[in-house]
């Protein structure tokens, strides 16, 4: 994927929201479009958000900064992670991140902040930490080896890779029993996790449900269904509505408008909601693609 001087203008002034009045959902649509571009100039773009005060926004700025794999991007993200007044949802995005491109240079400040006042921050950073050497470990390179030369099932970068898999069209009881394993590190935990998710069977969907159980925000921030719990955390809740949005079933429309429109639920949720509706249209629609930030965005039309 190409964009010319112009449209990446046009995507710039609708992510930034240079005319004060751009839809948050077109502004979405405007950086998952810049992070299929995974140029230099996609990167200082996005890079260019973290000054919004929308926490959801900038949680998907770091998001994206990560897929894109990077190194230019680790600047901007390691400077979110040291603002210890930003929202602890971005922070934890940031350091996410740093672990999806993998470079060994984020070893330093990754373990700096695993002493962190905030339990997610640190958490992430222990497991993005894990994820770095794992990546440069034998078992790794073997593992980055053979998805090179296979079609994955998912295209994202994980937290963790999965680990084992199947056992006769079930899911291996280890997997369940690693998820729940409070004794083993959440790296592991996440490799539980992501097998899970690969397996997608019922009895993997009931496995990942129990996991909710947990005490965590972050842990159940990955596997993110819960909407309508008012207890949960705000970093859970956004995860879940953005979820539903993706599943795109007739039935979770009325809950996403509920919540967009809900004066007590916080802005994050609302914001989330928001997105989801515009993702759920998307799935309901015959548009190819998401990232389609350039037909949505509108030029800024100076008047002299």
């Amino acid at each position: 994927m190409t964009a010319s001087e112009a449209d990446l203008t046009i995507l710039e002034n609708s992510l930034l929201n240079k005319s004060g009045d751009v839809p948050l959902h077109h502004r979405f649509r405007a950086l998952f479009t810049l992070k299929a571009l995974k140029t230099e100039e996609a990167v200082r773009i996005i890079s260019a958000g973290f000054q919004d005060t929308s926490a959801l926004l900038k949680h998907e700025l770091a998001y994206c900064l990560g897929q894109m794999k990077n190194t230019s991007a680790l600047a901007a993200l390691e400077a979110v992670l040291r603002d210890e007044s930003e929202d602890p949802m971005v922070r934890h995005e940031a350091a996410e991140a740093m672990g999806a491109i993998s470079a060994s240079a984020s070893l330093p400040i990754l373990r700096e902040y695993l002493a962190d006042s905030n339990r997610s921050v640190r958490e992430t950073c222990e497991i993005a930490i894990a994820k770095i050497e794992w990546d440069n470990s034998e078992e790794g390179r073997r593992h980055a080896a053979d998805l090179a030369d296979s079609i994955p099932l998912y295209t994202s970068t994980d937290p963790a890779p999965p680990s084992s898999g199947l056992l006769n069209g079930t899911p291996k009881p280890e997997d369940v029993s690693d998820l729940l394993d409070t004794r083993l590190s959440l790296f592991e935990r996440y490799r539980a996790m992501f097998a899970l998710r690969n397996i997608g069977t019922p009895a993997a969907v009931d496995a990942l449900a129990a996991g909710f159980s947990d005490d965590s925000a972050l842990f159940k921030h990955e596997i993110a269904f819960v909407l309508q719990n008012t207890h949960e955390s705000e970093m859970v809740r956004h995860e879940a509505a953005e979820a539903l949005g993706g599943i795109g079933t007739p039935e979770v429309l009325p809950h996403l408008k509920e919540w967009m429109n809900r004066e007590d639920a916080p802005l994050v949720v609302r914001q989330s909601c928001e997105v989801a509706i515009d993702l759920w249209e998307h799935e309901n629609s015959d548009e190819f693609q998401y990232a389609n930030g350039l037909g949505t965005a509108t030029p800024i039309v100076s008047v002299s």
